[in-house]
């Protein structure tokens, strides 16, 4: 990517995990890199690792819940960094129970950050790339979409993701723009960590037996999805979009 071609990324919930690896990547592939998370100073390492190997970042602090709050985000971004012309969103929380036992107020709160978060700052960032005549979105789904025990709010809102997708690949792509979602499987982060604390399993035998259920027989690691998310906000990604990819070690339904 030349100076002349440098677009400016946005990652959401960037400030750890899966988002700081796609970030940290994009960075390396020569994006400037606009680092979302709810707390700004959690962000500023992850800045920090970009702005070391040489890449340009910058930490914003933002609920993606809210509606005003998104919109400021990205035009501070587009100030500050460019028009941004990729956006992944990546930020989610999980709040898991039973049926019986989940309150009204965990099922809002995940579909507040995953559906109402993606809706609006796609929808805030998608003026700078019609503008553009060219864009890529990236949303991340997870193999909880296809059901899972527990998860019923956590598993309806990736699912919903899906179709949130394949919608924006039909309405944008006129404008150049193509969306995608990438769904991980098992991916080794502080939040399946929180899990396997939460059911009271040593983190590492958690991993164990996820890795003896998967074909390629290991667990995913955060680049495994920044790599993916790579290729997908690539140029030479054109002509791939409305898809779900299942970055899972083996198939998915």
């Amino acid at each position: 990517m030349s100076d002349q071609t440098k677009r400016t990324a946005i990652v959401t919930g960037a400030a750890r995990g899966i988002g700081a690896a796609v970030a940290k990547r994009l960075a390396s592939d020569g994006f400037n890199v606009a680092v979302l998370d709810l707390d700004e100073s959690a962000c500023k390492q992850a800045v920090a690792d970009i702005e070391r190997a040489g890449g340009t970042a910058l930490a914003v602090g933002v609920d993606v819940s809210d509606e005003q709050a998104v919109d400021k985000a990205v035009e501070r971004v587009a100030n500050e960094l460019g028009a941004p012309t990729v956006l992944i969103n990546n930020a989610g929380i999980t709040r898991d129970n039973l049926l019986f036992k989940m309150s009204v107020e965990d099922w809002d709160a995940v579909m507040n950050v995953h559906l109402r978060g993606s809706f609006l700052m796609t929808r805030a960032v998608q003026k700078h790339m019609t503008e553009a005549k060219y864009g890529r979105i990236v949303n991340l789904s997870s193999v909880s979409a296809l059901g899972n025990r527990g998860q019923v709010n956590y598993s309806s809102a990736k699912a919903g993701l899906q179709g949130f997708t394949k919608t924006l690949a039909v309405e944008l792509g006129k404008f150049g723009v193509t969306a995608n979602a990438i769904a991980p499987g098992f991916i080794e982060t502080e939040m399946t960590a929180a899990t396997a604390e939460r059911v009271g399993v040593p983190f590492e035998e958690f991993k164990q037996g996820a890795a003896a259920q998967i074909p390629v027989q290991r667990v995913g690691q955060p680049a495994d999805i920044a790599a993916t998310a790579s290729f997908l906000v690539s140029e030479e990604a054109g002509f791939v979009s409305g898809q779900v990819i299942y970055v899972a070690g083996g198939p998915r339904d």
